[in-house]
């Protein structure tokens, strides 16, 4: 048995999975200028935060699922390599369409780093022989989360520097950093030696399949729910019965889903990622939009307004984070929402900037809270061989609720950013606040996380 978690680690993990949440919030600036410059209006825009998410919601369990069978090195690596190449893409973007394109790449390319992470403080647990250290959890999540909030800032500085082509050239670096460490410290797993008809059957390329249409379907009518889509629901509902068909019979399914419809407490958290992430991204992309058009601020300043937002998280996920309980976070976390939504609603244009600040203050905390909680709870409730897919799971539905925000946010602002858009928006998240606080009381198991 060794000492303890091998903090050589922690870099690679930390920096793959960090890739994911500083391009979903780094665009939240870079929306009005490439509007600008494309001459595309706030609704058409969305598809640049959309296009990511679609990409991340289906691969992140695909790609789950691949560590667990097959060792996240080479997942971690072959991700963060298409992570430079989609930056390269989105940097020398012709067209609107393009830009998009590179967004899709850049979704499929982070999808390695956070379940890898996971994969990595489970395997670690299980070498030592005793739970990797809450301080290790704590920092995975300040990364994950927390560090998305750093985005805003960072993309408003990029833009003032080279303009928001620099927004997507970033990756470039990122890339490059994330190779040379996983090259150098993710350690080795031997190739499986299996015939393909075995392995075929291991991945359940079927049940994948079945995975993405219908979660594809349900994301585009998200999108833009309006009478003329309604057969994207019908598509939804039938690739979604037919992949939960297809799982209760096959030997290895790609998402377990009988041993998922028995974790009634990890079904759950899910439901609290996605309410969580709908009241988040609402704020990161609508909030920021309209300090821009509706207040008037540069991408650079709204930058800045939100850089508080990163710090008071940080601060609330490394007080809290040595406490392995959940319940109370979540508790104090969904109250902080609530409080932070109701606040958007006195905002005006002519609001002074203390106010702007003090709405990004109060939603602070609860987003450091939240995100440690529901990292926390999966990594309790989920099964130890599945701890990859249950992550990407965890982001599945996180981004779904971030799909739902960023469709939200178009609808509400429509041609422009404006203050009754903002506030129409913020009864929205006042009623996804609402719901996240209602299935946290409801939750009794929350209770049995982090007691001795």
């Amino acid at each position: 048995m060794s000492a303890g978690f091998d903090r050589r680690l922690l870099p690679p993990m930390m920096l793959g999975a960090a890739l994911n949440p500083v391009n979903s919030s780094i665009i939240s600036v870079s929306l009005v200028p490439i509007g600008v410059a494309f001459g595309a209006p706030p609704a058409e825009t969305a598809w640049l935060i959309s296009a990511l998410y679609l990409a991340t919601a289906i691969g992140q369990p695909v790609v789950g699922r691949l560590i667990d069978l097959f060792g996240p090195r080479r997942l971690f690596l072959a991700g963060t390599a298409l992570t430079g190449i989609a930056g390269i893409i989105g940097m020398l973007s012709p067209g609107f369409g393009v830009l998009v394109t590179s967004r899709v790449l850049l979704g499929f390319g982070t999808c390695a780093g956070y379940p890898a992470a996971m994969y990595l403080i489970r395997g670690e647990a299980e070498r030592t022989g005793k739970d990797s250290p809450a301080g290790v959890l704590t920092a995975l999540a300040v990364t994950t989360q927390t560090i998305a909030v750093i985005g805003p800032s960072l993309g408003g500085l990029l833009i003032g520097v080279g303009g928001w082509r620099a927004t997507l050239a970033i990756n470039i670096p990122l890339a490059l950093a994330g190779l040379y460490l996983g090259i150098r410290r993710l350690p080795a797993t031997p190739v499986p030696r299996r015939d393909v008809r075995h392995l075929v059957r291991e991945l359940d390329l079927p049940g994948m399949g079945l995975f993405a249409a219908a979660l594809v379907c349900l994301l585009l009518f998200l999108m833009n729910p309006r009478g003329a889509d309604w057969w994207l629901l019908a598509v939804t509902v039938v690739a979604g019965a037919g992949f939960t068909w297809r799982e209760l019979r096959t030997r290895q399914p790609f998402i377990d889903v009988r041993l998922l419809g028995g974790n009634l407490p990890l079904l759950a958290t899910y439901g609290r990622a996605l309410l969580s992430f709908v009241v988040s991204y609402a704020f990161l992309y609508g909030y920021t939009q309209w300090m821009e058009q509706g207040h008037g601020l540069s991408a650079s300043e709204a930058g800045l307004v939100l850089l508080p937002l990163f710090g008071i998280a940080i601060v609330a996920s490394t007080i809290t984070g040595r406490r392995q309980a959940v319940r109370g976070k979540l508790l104090a976390g969904s109250l902080g929402q609530i409080a932070a939504c109701a606040l958007l609603l006195f905002l005006t244009p002519d609001s002074p900037v203390w106010m702007l600040l003090a709405v990004v203050i109060v939603l602070g905390v609860p987003q450091g809270l939240n995100n440690l909680a529901l990292q926390n709870s999966v990594y309790h409730q989920a099964h130890a061989e599945r701890i990859g897919s249950s992550a990407g799971l965890l982001r599945t539905f996180g981004y779904l609720g971030a799909i739902v925000a960023s469709a939200a946010s178009g609808a509400f602002f429509g041609q422009r950013a404006d203050s009754g858009g903002l506030h129409h928006l913020a009864v929205f998240m006042l009623i996804a606040g609402v719901l996240f606080l209602a299935l946290t009381v409801a939750d009794r198991s929350l209770g049995r996380i982090g007691r001795a």
